[in-house]
């Protein structure tokens, strides 16, 4: 796999830091770190990403809108949450879900399931 630009959409400080950790580890590069639902939706309309990572809960609100832009935009995206698959909204149940805590390999085996051929 290339090397892949990723925005990073989430709220807590140390989560954004460690996820930016793996992602370098791995041999990608993070475009952008949003931590609050406004600098999220503008980098989701705005930047240039090959795949998003989203935090489902944003400061206390769905990043349903995050999502949705980047769907329309063609960027292919993974919720992280730590309620798992079954805290999402139907009308996403086919996006692939990071579930927090997770490590290094969870991510790799995620990456390369969402873009392998890219």
């Amino acid at each position: 796999m290339r090397k892949l630009r990723v925005l990073v959409v989430e709220d807590e400080a140390l989560v954004a830091m460690l996820v930016e950790d793996l992602l370098s580890e791995l041999g990608h590069e993070v475009g952008a770190i949003a931590s609050r639902m406004e600098d999220a939706l503008a980098n989701a309309r705005t930047g240039q990403y090959d795949v998003a990572i989203i935090d489902l809960n944003l400061d206390g609100q769905p990043s349903y809108p995050v999502a949705d832009i980047l769907s329309e935009r063609g960027v292919p995206f993974i919720f992280a949450t730590g309620y798992g698959a079954g805290g999402l909204d139907s009308k996403y149940s086919g996006v692939p879900v990071l579930t927090k805590p997770f490590v290094a390999d969870d991510l790799e085996k995620m990456l390369m399931q969402l873009c392998g051929s890219i």
